[in-house]
C-alpha cells in the first residue's frame, strides 16, 4: 500500500553492509526490507531501472490525480498546494475489512543533484496541515525517498527507500507483509504506464 514512495538489478550481496535482505525478486523489481533499531516496522528498499528519462518521471510523478494508476492501494489523490519547490496533496488509501482506511497528507519535493543529471526526490507525510477525518485514520509519519540516476539514453537506475508509521491499530505482521507487496506492484504499475509513452 501506498502504505504507500531501484544495471538491471544490482547483485543482492551489494545491500548486505546494509542489512538489507531481499524478500522479492521479479521483473526487473528487487524489494528488500530491514529492521529500524526500536521499531516494529520494517523500512522498504526497491532497485529497480525504468525506461524514461528525468523528465518523464518527474512528470508522473508530479501528476497527482493520476496516481491511482499507478499507487498500489490508492483510493483518491488531490492537489492542495503548489509552489515551485514542491506539492502538497492528499491521498486516501484503501484497506481491507476490518482495517480502517488511511489517508495522508503528503510534500513531494524534487531536486536535481548540482553538477549532474541525477535526481534527489523526497515524500515526507504532513499530518497537521488538515485537519483529521472522522471515518479516516491519519498516517502521523512516512518518509518515501527515490535516488535516480540516468545510465543511458531513456534509463534511470532507481533506488527508492520507504517508511511509515501508519497508525491506529494494525497488527504489525500485516503491516510489513503488506509494505513488500505495495511497493512492488505500484512500480509494476509504473513501468506499465511509463511504456504507455504518455509522459
Amino acid at each position: 500500500m501506498l502504505i504507500f514512495s531501484f544495471c538491471l538489478l544490482w547483485p543482492a550481496t551489494g545491500w548486505a553492509q546494509d542489512n538489507w535482505e531481499l524478500k522479492k525478486n521479479e521483473n526487473g523489481i528487487a524489494v528488500y526490507t530491514r529492521k529500524v533499531k526500536d521499531e516494529k516496522l520494517k523500512e522498504i528498499r526497491v532497485v529497480t531501472e525504468l525506461a524514461c528519462t528525468t523528465a518523464q518521471l518527474i512528470n508522473v510523478l508530479q501528476d497527482i490525480n493520476n496516481y491511482n494508476k499507478w499507487v498500489y492501494f490508492n483510493k483518491k489523490t488531490s492537489l492542495l498546494k503548489k509552489t515551485n519547490e514542491s506539492l502538497i496533496y492528499y491521498t486516501e488509501t484503501e484497506a481491507p475489512w476490518p482495517v480502517t482506511g488511511r489517508d495522508l497528507i503528503l510534500e513531494l519535493i524534487i531536486r536535481e543533484v548540482p553538477g549532474t543529471q541525477n535526481l534527489d526526490i523526497k515524500v515526507r507525510s504532513r499530518p497537521d496541515y488538515l485537519p483529521p477525518k472522522k471515518d479516516l485514520v491519519r498516517v502521523p509519519y512516512s518518509l518515501a525517498t527515490w535516488k535516480v540516476v540516468p545510465i543511458a539514453p531513456n534509463r534511470l537506475k532507481v533506488d527508492y527507500t520507504f517508511s511509515v508509521n501508519p497508525g491506529g491499530s494494525i497488527p504489525t505482521w500485516l503491516v510489513n507483509m503488506a509494505a513488500t507487496v505495495g511497493p512492488y506492484n505500484s512500480f509494476v504499475n509504473l513501468k506499465k504506464l511509463l511504456a504507455e509513452g504518455k509522459f
